[in-house]
């Protein structure tokens, strides 16, 4: 009985033992599976892009294609970069180097190409880690490199802006001045340099402070290089991003005569401000004139009040007995004479003025 209980547990201890063979079986089965079929869709995904890298000698591996992928970094154009910069002879790009941009947000493919023309260009200024910088800031460093190897022609002013600058010579005469300003970039002051319009501003001013300080307008029309000269010799690209090739004088118009229109408003000026002055002059005359003839009504007023006065004083004099009555009749009678004279000769002087109107006649 022993003996068939030992035959029992041995052979429930083998079928346990089978069955667990071969549920391990089954799951190394299913993730061989799952290996092969991972292996499968990267070999599926990058084994193009890896054979290329084979055929280059870029250097990037079939697990480090899938790593950049869990990285969330566009594999083909890490990898075609690569290869590009290779096969032009940059050496000393990395995979990390251009993993790294393009995590930062930057753009790859134009970093590598502008590398490339500066390495034809022989442009040693720029490297890896200055064209990075550059994308990075916002600058097209693509188009920097092509206008460091091909000058920029610039509108000075600006046509958005204005059609010309407006200058005077010191004889009055108006100039009205297009220029063209070539420029050539500068890598290595791009970072942080100014742009264009500060080249624009600048070469502006510098015409204006050129003809302003000529004596006639025809010194400007004789000689239009003169004026380019001495804008180009004062350094006006000094903290910018490009060099000042040339300066040519496009058209120089001439315009009013600016002086002689100053010298008339000036003259409008002074002719208002006398007229207000004389105004002023006139106004107080006037206001005296009128503060005289008040005060003569004043005085009449107070002659007027005195000779009231007489006939009161008279009559208090005869009754005081100080003045008689024989003393009142001549006074009376004098004053009829006067009176009398005064009557005649408002009426000769009547006749005299009648008579020579007669005359005239």
């Amino acid at each position: 009985m022993a003996h068939s209980m030992l035959a029992t547990l041995s052979s429930a201890t083998m079928i346990a033992f089978v069955e667990s063979m071969n549920t391990l079986m089954v799951a190394g089965i299913l993730v061989a599976f799952v290996i092969g079929f991972i292996l499968f869709i990267v070999l599926f995904r990058y084994l193009n892009l890896y054979v290329q890298c084979l055929l280059t000698g870029a250097g990037i591996g079939l697990f480090e294609m899938v790593a950049m992928s869990l990285r969330k970094v566009n594999v083909q154009t890490i990898v075609r970069s690569k290869i590009t910069a290779v096969q032009a002879g940059l050496r000393d790009v990395t995979t990390r180097d251009l993993e790294a941009h393009t995590l930062a947000g930057g753009n790859v493919v134009r970093v590598v190409q502008a590398l490339i023309k500066a390495n034809r260009a022989d442009i040693r200024q720029l490297n890896l880690k200055m064209a990075t910088g550059i994308d990075l800031a916002g600058r097209d460093v693509d188009e920097a490199v092509r206008t460091s190897v091909n000058p920029k022609v610039i509108d000075c002013p600006d046509p958005k802006k204005g059609e010309f600058i407006s200058a005077v010579a010191k004889d009055g005469i108006e100039l009205k001045v297009k220029a063209k300003v070539t420029v050539r970039m500068n890598i290595g002051r791009l970072i942080g340099g100014a742009t264009e319009e500060t080249i624009i501003a600048r070469v502006g001013e510098g015409i204006v402070s050129a003809i302003g300080s000529s004596e006639s307008y025809k010194d400007v029309l004789e000689n239009p290089d003169k004026i380019s000269k001495t804008v180009l010799g004062k350094g006006l690209d000094a903290g910018t991003a490009f060099e000042i090739v040339s300066i040519d004088m496009a058209d120089i118009d001439v315009g009013q005569n600016v002086g002689a229109r100053l010298q008339a408003d000036q003259a409008e000026a002074d002719m208002r401000r006398a007229k207000a002055k004389a105004e002023e002059r006139r106004a107080m005359a006037v206001a005296q004139e009128q503060e005289q003839k008040a005060e003569v009504m004043r005085n009449r007023a107070l002659v007027t009040l005195a000779e009231a006065d007489v006939p009161r004083a008279m009559a208090d004099a005869l009754k005081s007995g100080n003045l008689g009555v024989m003393d009142l009749y001549r006074m009376r009678n004098v004053d009829a004479d006067t009176q009398m004279r005064e009557s005649l000769a408002r009426g000769s002087s009547g006749q005299s003025s009648s008579g020579e109107q007669q005359k005239r006649i």
